[in-house]
Parts: structure tokens; C-alpha cells; sequence
């Protein structure tokens, strides 16, 4: 490939984050509960990932799972969660706004956006359900939002790829387009080729067991979506490394 495309990955922990930057990444993302899609991450965490990490922290302003319009005291917590990511020096801030209608909440944005104080600003895939995508576009290009992750408004980037090529012309230099979800190694090297997109953003998780502690597996410390309690997902370095050399980096 002719320039050298950029790897974010999707982190849950400070464990995920050192991880992914081991294995080449060049900016993590950091979440917490990535099983509900990623909310923000704790204070400690972005406390410590700053102080181990040497590439740029994205940190997810998300206070709950399940829709993007938020109420008062909803939008209050993001204010104060925004505010304190960048009294400890992130490198910007990863939220999404709408309306009940399925648009970009402008004025709710603009506070956050205000927050971040210069920071690079994205918009996450809230995107993908907004009615009218490249009116959604331009309306954060307006904004100046920094970048959209998205994945072309399908389960999958790969699956969005055609919306992703539209979005990625019609951006210009104006905004960043990020896609992500679904991309794989597998998949990544012909999905940058299709669209020219300049950046990818995935996870690469393996499973570790977890023998520091006694299990027994009739106690389940989860809700109705059991997950085995003696085993947890951590980003594979090796994972990034492959996808690094498919993109000829």
C-alpha cells in the first residue's frame, strides 16, 4: 500500500491499551464494558493508561448502553466525565448525540465539544442511526468534529462498505472518516484497498484463564447473559502485528 494506514484499537482496560500499543497499534480507544458496546471508562483507568502509555488516549463519554438520547442528568454526568478526561490530559474525546428523532444533537454536542478544548472529538456510531448520513456528515463537519467512526450503517464495515466509499468522498479533507466494526484480519487489506480509507479501528481479542482465584461455576456474578466467570478477553498483540504486516506497515 502506497501510505501507511492508521490502527486504532478498541480497548476495555489499561490491560487491553498496553497490550494493543505492544503490538503496534497507534491510538487505542478506551472503554469500558465493550460487551454493551462501550461506556466510559473509569477514572483510574484513564489515570493509569496515560502514565504506561505513549500513544494517543481516546476516552468513550458514554454513561449507559441503549440508545443515544440522553436525559438531563445523563447529559450532566458526560459533561463532568468529559471534563475530567481532559484535566488528565487524554488526547480527545469519543462521543455521540441525538435527537429522539434519530439526528445529530448540535447543541448537546457543542458543550462537549467545547469541553474537550481542542482535543480531536469523534462522533462513534450513533452515526449509523441517523436518518440521513451525509446530512449527518455535514453537520459535524459544521460542528468540527475531528472524525466518524462508523460502519456505513450495517452490523459490519464490510458489510457498510458501499455508504463508507460515499462518506469517505464526501468528507473530503474536511472531517476523518474511521470505519470499524466486523474488520478482521481477514478482511481488512481488501476493505482499505475498496474504500481508500486512511485509518481502521477493530478489537482483537483472545481469551485468557484466569487462574489467580477460585471459581465455582454454580455462582454467577453476571446477569441473564451468563459468560463463564473463570475466564476474561484480552486484546492479542499478535493479532494487531498480523493485521499491521496485511496492511504492508
Amino acid at each position: 500500500m502506497s501510505s501507511k494506514i492508521l490502527i486504532e484499537v478498541c480497548c476495555g482496560s489499561v490491560d487491553d491499551a498496553v497490550e494493543a500499543e505492544r503490538g503496534g497499534a497507534d491510538r487505542v480507544e478506551l472503554n469500558s464494558s465493550l460487551l454493551l458496546g462501550g461506556l466510559t471508562p473509569s477514572l483510574g483507568s484513564i489515570i493509569e493508561a496515560k502514565k504506561r502509555l505513549n500513544i494517543p488516549i481516546m476516552v468513550m463519554i458514554r454513561p449507559r448502553a441503549g440508545g443515544f438520547c440522553y436525559t438531563q442528568a445523563e447529559m450532566t454526568v458526560m459533561q463532568h466525565d468529559a471534563k475530567l478526561a481532559v484535566e488528565h490530559d487524554v488526547d480527545g474525546l469519543v462521543f455521540g448525540i441525538l435527537t429522539p428523532d434519530g439526528s445529530v444533537d448540535a447543541e448537546r454536542c457543542k458543550r462537549i465539544i467545547e469541553l474537550a478544548r481542542g482535543r480531536q472529538t469523534v462522533f462513534h456510531r450513533a452515526f449509523d442511526v441517523t436518518p440521513d448520513p451525509l446530512k449527518a456528515l455535514d453537520q459535524l463537519v459544521d460542528l468540527d468534529f475531528s472524525r466518524v467512526l462508523t460502519s456505513g450503517q450495517e452490523r459490519t464495515a464490510p458489510e457498510g462498505i458501499e455508504l463508507i466509499k460515499k462518506l469517505i468522498v464526501h468528507a473530503g479533507d474536511r472531517i476523518e472518516i474511521l470505519p470499524g466494526s466486523g474488520l478482521r484480519p481477514h478482511n481488512i487489506r481488501a476493505f482499505v484497498e475498496q474504500t481508500k480509507a486512511t485509518q481502521v479501528h477493530f478489537s482483537a481479542f483472545g481469551q485468557r484463564l484466569d487462574s489467580s482465584m477460585q471459581h465455582r461455576p454454580h455462582i454467577i456474578f453476571g446477569g441473564a447473559l451468563r459468560l463463564p466467570e473463570d475466564r476474561y478477553d484480552l486484546i492479542d498483540r499478535n493479532i494487531i502485528k498480523s493485521v499491521s504486516e496485511l496492511l504492508g506497515r
